[in-house]
């Protein structure tokens, strides 16, 4: 047998990994260090209940609670609220496990299963552009993480802490000037998830096992207690709401399912550096298809009947769960409460937020930068943006730069997908990854059908951004009221399977009829089966 035949190991349940020598022998290239390469299938151990525990940790979170409040504000009753949330979790959850199973096959994270399709180099245009929207988000997050342990040791110190002088931090746009407490507060909670990402995935995993049970028990006791204070469920759980079943409902759905989607949509490119470690197909599996649906549905639910105790119990809808903390009459259930929503938000942004980004910027240069100081990077990126001049006109930046930015990641998956199940049939030549000169080294590095596919469905996807306007005329955001391209406007509602679907299309055309000179090889050919 050649030694290109037998490269790799082939385990009886389909996972691959390198044979030692050859793993040994790619240390020296340039495309490779200890944290891009496969993992060893002994140290595959993530199980079905280590994907449901990452799910339950990074679903639990403030804009999750959230997230049936706005539909229920469009006239929706909170059934229809939460049926379109459950539906949209579903339909995203498709993309997740088909991305997924990369990772689980071959032991690869993200950036490198991307390299087969954009090839070896090509490869960190669509991760870079994915760690560009984590690195937005991670220091968002850290900012609102930050305000709850703000709010937390407030609770504790009273206004010496609350009402510190104040300072305006920031370059760029006019900076807002915020208690130098909170700073603080956001630097402490940065270093906390900076700690936990430079303990490695093993740290990460253990801290979402215990996060997951624990933030599960506290919210369903608050909802619990808040029905029984109320005496009953409350009148936002008998409303009916406005639309009914008619076409002012159908109307909207379309849009209202395209923005639930939207919610991790984006996560679903880089799902690969989890199920890397995952045991089995069917563990990864199982345990996303029980984690993701179930609790992005019962945690908005939770959120429901909570708030519908609120009207009861404080006269109000209380949506927002620090506004509900704010409304307790107990030091302790304060800072209890401001302690579990950080722990949430913690959760929720380092295996979110930082992980993927962590493994795009050791891919740009493997020989300089590790899983480690990508992660680095990634929080002084998150400290550069100030998330505090951010959150301060949130509907510009977040919304329409983070929104626009996210858009543009559908068109990566949609080359991915085509590649990888269309194209290769789920067939990789795993060494020839990490080699310059291998197969998917195409012209220099870039396969130009991926790219331009890439190209044309971003184009597609985000053509057609355009701004409102506010109750008083003015513009509410930076893009033409009419569409930067007017006919791709009706698109950019739906800008993210937009691009999945167009660059699909027209990557499996190119490779289909412009195909490249070389193909992986058959995986009896490339893999040597034990």
């Amino acid at each position: 047998m050649t030694a290109a035949m037998s490269e790799e190991i082939v385990h009886p349940d389909g996972r691959h990994e390198l044979a030692p020598d050859v793993d040994a022998a790619l240390g020296q290239s340039v495309l490779h260090n200890e944290d891009l390469a496969p993992v060893p299938v002994q140290k595959r151990t993530w199980t079905t209940y280590n994907y449901l525990a990452l799910w339950v940790g990074m679903s639990i979170n403030i804009p999750t609670w959230l997230l049936a409040s706005g539909l229920v504000a469009l006239g929706m009753a909170w059934y229809q609220a939460i049926l379109i949330i459950a539906a949209a979790n579903i339909i995203v959850l498709v993309p997740m496990l088909l991305i997924s199973h990369a990772g689980t096959k071959y032991g690869i994270p993200y950036p490198v299963v991307a390299r087969a399709s954009f090839g070896v180099f090509g490869a960190n245009l669509p991760a870079l552009l994915r760690a560009g929207v984590a690195c937005g988000w991670f220091g968002i997050q850290t900012w609102i993480g930050g305000t709850a342990s703000f709010g937390l040791v407030g609770a504790v110190l009273g206004s010496g802490w609350t009402d510190a002088d104040k300072l305006a931090i920031g370059f760029g746009w006019p900076a807002v000037a915020q208690p130098w407490t909170l700073y603080l507060s956001f630097l402490v909670f940065w270093a906390i998830n900076i700690f936990i990402i430079l303990r490695g995935m093993e740290a990460i995993k253990r801290f979402e096992n215990w996060a997951a049970p624990f933030m599960i028990v506290v919210f369903l006791s608050l909802m619990v207690w808040m029905i029984f204070r109320a005496g009953g469920f409350g009148p936002v759980v008998s409303n009916p709401g406005r639309l009914g079943w008619g076409s002012e409902f159908w109307s909207i759905v379309p849009l209202s399912l395209m923005g639930m989607i939207a919610f991790w949509s984006t996560l679903s490119l880089n799902m690969p550096d989890f199920t890397r470690f995952g045991r089995s197909q069917r563990e990864q599996a199982y345990g996303q298809a029980l984690g993701l649906p179930t609790t992005m549905t019962l945690f908005p639910l939770i959120g429901v009947l909570t708030t519908s105790a609120t009207v009861v119990v404080f006269g109000a809808e209380l949506w927002d769960p620090v506004a509900l903390t704010e409304r307790l009459d107990n030091t302790l259930l304060i800072v209890g409460m401001l302690f579990v929503l950080a722990v949430a938000t913690l959760s929720t942004n380092v295996a979110a937020n930082v992980v993927s980004p962590s493994y795009d910027f050791s891919n740009a240069w493997p020989r300089r930068i590790s899983f480690r100081t990508g992660g680095l990077i990634t929080g002084v990126l998150g400290i550069l943006i100030q998330p505090w001049n951010l959150l301060a006109t949130p509907e510009l930046y977040i919304f329409t730069w983070l929104g626009f930015y996210g858009g543009v990641t559908g068109a990566i998956a949609g080359v991915i997908i085509a590649d990888y199940w269309l194209i290769r049939r789920t067939h990789l030549k795993l060494a020839d990854l990490y080699r310059s000169n291998g197969i998917y080294r195409y012209a220099s590095g870039w396969n130009w059908r991926a790219v331009v596919a890439f190209a044309i469905g971003a184009v597609v996807a985000v053509g057609g951004a355009y701004s409102g306007l506010d109750a008083n005329g003015v513009p509410t955001g930076p893009f033409p009221q009419d569409g930067i391209i007017s006919f791709l406007k009706p698109v950019y509602d739906y800008s993210w399977v937009a691009g999945l679907l167009v660059a699909f299309a027209f990557y499996w055309g190119f490779a289909r009829f412009l195909p490249a000179r070389e193909v992986a090889q058959p995986e009896t050919a490339a893999a040597q089966p034990v």
